[in-house]
């Protein structure tokens, strides 16, 4: 009973000692660059957010966060890398609506699970939906770009970033809406399916705002209407779905900050901290404002509010993407 007893006390001594060390290593985090993950392509809407961010955020935490793009698997295979990696901090990700909310029903088989094997750092930015197409699409307005898409379906095509991306979930809920099934073409992101786009090698797509404002103001693509209840001042001439004759159509893509499960509490914080410093930062809100994103308020940033979002948002799109017939 003495031996069982002296194991028992030394298990506790070692179970406070690791608590201790794991404390003062949260302490003195970060010493060390950190790697945030961008599960797209350079370029695309979440490496731009991303990069903006985090540059701010490396000036807080003293030390470089160096952006690594994991492209793949509609996002998924980024994901799975950051769920994978030492719950110690040095390795977060940037995730978003695909990647962790409508990744849940296209991919039965999916790697993990949004809403439990991540550590939510917090909400960084809502980017709108436009629908969009080639410049030279036929269709002067959006009445006329559901006509003409209803009566040539089989012979338009249709880009995205990949399955379980942005472009491609919310795409798929305006396809659903005008009952049509055009050529679905894939690309590594939504930068290279916006070059597309650009180039007139595909006809048209559903893209986050933050991706596409510097071609609409450039006039290299169309923006038939955004998916939001009011317009959006950095395309101040483009119509709401509802004011366009499509009012069913409402989307709005988010971008998240989340760690592997396990990171312990005081790095979360510190990472929240330095994100809720860098969205009240004037230089990074004018950047990201001037590209049409949505800066949470303080109601909505922070950790428990981002771990609800998670959990409504795959709630919401599950039905949507599973009556498609999407699923992987």
């Amino acid at each position: 009973m003495r031996i069982a007893s002296r194991f028992r006390g030394l298990l506790a001594g070692f179970a406070v000692l690791a608590a201790s060390a794991g404390l003062a290593a949260a302490q003195d985090y970060p010493t060390r660059p950190i790697t945030m993950i961008v599960p797209f392509a350079a370029g695309g809407p979440t490496d731009v957010i991303a990069r903006i961010v985090s540059e701010n955020m490396s000036k807080t935490l003293g030390q470089t966060i160096v952006i690594e793009n994991v492209v793949g698997a509609g996002g998924t295979t980024g994901a799975t890398r950051a769920m994978r990696a030492a719950p110690d901090g040095y390795t977060i990700i940037m995730g978003h609506m695909g990647t962790h909310a409508a990744s849940v029903a296209l991919y039965p088989n999916l790697a993990y699970k949004p809403d439990a094997d991540f550590e939510p750092i917090g909400l960084v930015a809502g980017t709108p939906i436009l629908i969009l197409a080639k410049k030279d699409f036929p269709a002067k307005d959006l009445k006329e770009f559901v006509a003409y898409v209803k009566a040539n379906a089989d012979k338009l095509n249709l880009a995205h970033a990949g399955v379980g991306s942005v472009s491609f979930t919310t795409c798929l809920l305006l396809n659903s809406l005008l009952n049509v099934k055009p050529t679905s073409i894939p690309y590594q992101g939504t930068g290279p399916s916006m070059n597309a786009l650009v180039a007139g090698q595909v006809d048209y797509m559903c893209d986050q705002i933050v991706n596409a404002v510097p071609q609409i103001k450039g006039g290299t693509i169309k923006a038939y209407a955004i998916g939001t209840a009011e317009r959006n001042p950095s395309p101040p001439d483009v119509p709401t779905t509802k004011e366009a004759g499509l009012p069913e159509f409402q989307a709005s893509a988010w971008n998240a900050l989340f760690a592997p499960k396990g990171t312990p509490k005081p790095v979360l914080d510190k990472l929240s901290a330095a994100l809720d410093k860098a969205l009240n930062d004037e230089g990074v809100r004018k950047r990201l404002l001037d590209l049409g994103s949505d800066i949470p308020g303080p109601d909505r940033r922070g950790q428990a509010a981002l771990a609800s979002l998670v959990k409504s948002e795959i709630a919401k799109w599950s039905p949507i993407i599973k009556a498609s017939g999407a699923a992987n």
